[in-house]
């Protein structure tokens, strides 16, 4: 387990230089490539759970062959909770921790699978994209619950889809990954196209609703948190 302790050289610490850094790092998402294709390379997936009681949050990556959905590689990274909780800006609480356990990695992340949004977000940059402008990678969300955006009806069966509509511009698509399941909701991050995503979400989900990404990282964050609750607090 890699270890972050405090929060990072040059890390807004408030909302208003949290936005600022947001407004700067917007322009840079790229919406011009499709990405790898479904079933190719590998795919990381990404999640993070808190302990509030030590103001520490635990980020697990797990990079599975995306063919397979085998394990490739696992990591984890835990630090310091960084930002105060604020709806829009929870990426800056989050990525010091997942960059760090991305860096772990001894092995190409290919795709990265966010549990959260990208450009579905009110300010067209939630955590995927935020994600993929740091560190280059191909980032894509989903999301296990609507966020601010509305949507028409869909199917009841697997792969029944419905454009997220903020006005007029599709920023994702509510999808349904198993037959009479609520959807999950997808949309871009970074160097991905929507289609492609949503090519993705569904060869991610042969099974279960959730994509296996989201499904294991979940797991080996909790894991990693249990881990480190169980360690004593220095003085004690």
């Amino acid at each position: 387990m890699k270890t972050i302790t405090g929060v990072p050289d040059g890390r807004p610490t408030a909302e208003a230089a949290a936005r600022a850094v947001q407004d700067e790092l917007r322009d840079r998402v790229v919406r011009d490539e499709t990405g790898p294709p479904p079933g190719t390379g590998t795919v990381t997936g990404i999640d993070v759970a808190y302990d509030d009681g030590r103001g520490v949050v635990a980020a697990a990556a797990v990079v599975l062959d995306a063919a397979t959905h085998a394990v490739v590689e696992e990591a984890t990274a835990v630090g310091e909770v960084a930002f105060p909780y604020v709806p829009g800006l929870l990426a800056f609480r989050e990525i010091p921790a997942v960059v760090g356990a991305l860096e772990a990695l001894t092995v190409d992340p290919g795709l990265v699978v966010c549990d959260g949004y990208g450009l579905a977000h009110p300010r067209r940059f939630g955590l995927a994209s935020h994600l993929g402008v740091l560190t280059g990678l191909p980032t894509m969300g989903v999301a296990k619950n609507p966020f601010v955006f509305s949507h028409g009806e869909l199917g009841e069966e697997r792969g029944s889809a419905a454009a997220l509509l903020d006005g007029a511009d599709e920023v994702g698509r509510a999808l349904r990954t198993q037959d009479g399941v609520k959807p999950v909701y997808v949309s871009v991050g970074h160097r991905i196209s929507l289609d492609n995503a949503c090519a993705h979400a569904l060869s991610l989900t042969p099974t279960y609703r959730v994509p296996e990404t989201t499904r294991r990282a979940d797991r080996l964050c909790r894991d990693a948190l249990a881990a480190l609750s169980a360690r004593p607090r220095p003085g004690t």
